[in-house]
């Protein structure tokens, strides 16, 4: 599989460019009555999760990362269904409608959120339907996704890696902004700061994006935060064992990502993984979701 993939990638002027630029303001909060709602039980707890396209259809999980939830994906998710797919997304454990569920669940429970715990509500999530499954990791989510094909690949048709982090180790060394702090600064400390920023709107999203996101932090717990930024120092070097294990693996990133330049490139080609950049930031799913869906639907083996 080739490393790079400007044939995955619409033009400036391609009809899901322009659809791109048209999107308007829209109510984060309100999944349309179209999709379906549910829960999975889980080993954390309850884990919210919405569903839509034909049941028959093969099967798309999406998960959304840190401080993120189902919702992110609720303008990729019908164009997915409409191209007969079965997609599902669910929030993560201490996040959003899924903020109840966490460590002191697990049997036996434990104080901290850890990649384990993600791993097996992901694999809970996956076991409830048809698999395998093509599963998209978004942010953190890319490296709970990564960490879980490896362990079940049984349940993964293929992987997507979205704006995840691309390097091992110490992840947030690669930051732009916070990068150069990273060693000086606990990582778990910086959630409320993370939490405030984004109540703050200091990457500046729009009006009703921003409003979303700060009514979603009432349910999100702050440790969960804080715990995924620890875990953030300590992500697995996964690139050799996904390469070896033959599963179709697509690194989509925005070209404005939080990470420094070249570093997704860098991940997708130690992979052997298919690389599409995007003229956007850190959040394809909602800011460019024609462009990323196009690519994912050009990318996805049938």
């Amino acid at each position: 599989m080739n490393a790079i993939a400007d044939d995955l990638v619409p033009g400036t002027g391609s009809d899901a460019a322009r659809r791109d630029a048209a999107l308007g303001p829209i109510d984060w909060a309100h999944v349309p009555p179209e999709f379906e709602r549910d829960a999975v039980v889980a080993p954390s707890g309850r884990l919210a999760r919405i569903a839509i396209g034909p049941a028959t259809g093969e099967r798309v999980v999406l998960v959304p990362g840190m401080t993120g939830s189902k919702e992110d994906f609720l303008l990729m998710m019908p164009l997915l269904a409409d191209a007969g797919y079965r997609v599902e997304a669910f929030d993560m454990a201490g996040q959003y409608e899924s903020g109840e569920a966490g460590p002191e669940h697990l049997d036996p429970p434990e104080r901290r959120y850890s990649l384990q715990l993600f791993v097996d509500d992901l694999v809970a999530v996956l076991e409830t339907g048809a698999a395998p499954a093509h599963v998209l990791g978004y942010s953190y989510a890319g490296t709970v996704a990564a960490d879980a094909a490896l362990r079940r690949p049984d349940l993964f048709a293929s992987l997507t890696l979205l704006s995840a982090p691309p390097l091992a180790g110490r992840a947030l060394r690669g930051f732009k902004v916070l990068g150069p702090l990273s060693p000086f600064v606990p990582a778990r400390s910086l959630g409320p700061v993370f939490i405030a920023a984004l109540r703050l709107n200091v990457n500046r999203a729009p009006a009703d994006r921003a409003r979303f996101v700060a009514d979603r932090f009432r349910q999100t717990r702050a440790s969960s935060v804080g715990d995924i930024l620890a875990l953030m120092q300590r992500i697995p070097d996964a690139a050799l064992d996904l390469r070896a294990s033959g599963l179709p693996v697509l690194v989509a990133v925005g070209a404005h990502d939080v990470w420094r330049d070249g570093a997704h490139e860098a991940f997708a080609r130690s992979m052997g993984a298919t690389y599409v950049e995007l003229a956007t930031g850190h959040s394809p799913c909602e800011t460019a979701p024609h462009q990323l869906t196009e690519a994912m639907l050009a990318f996805l083996p049938r």
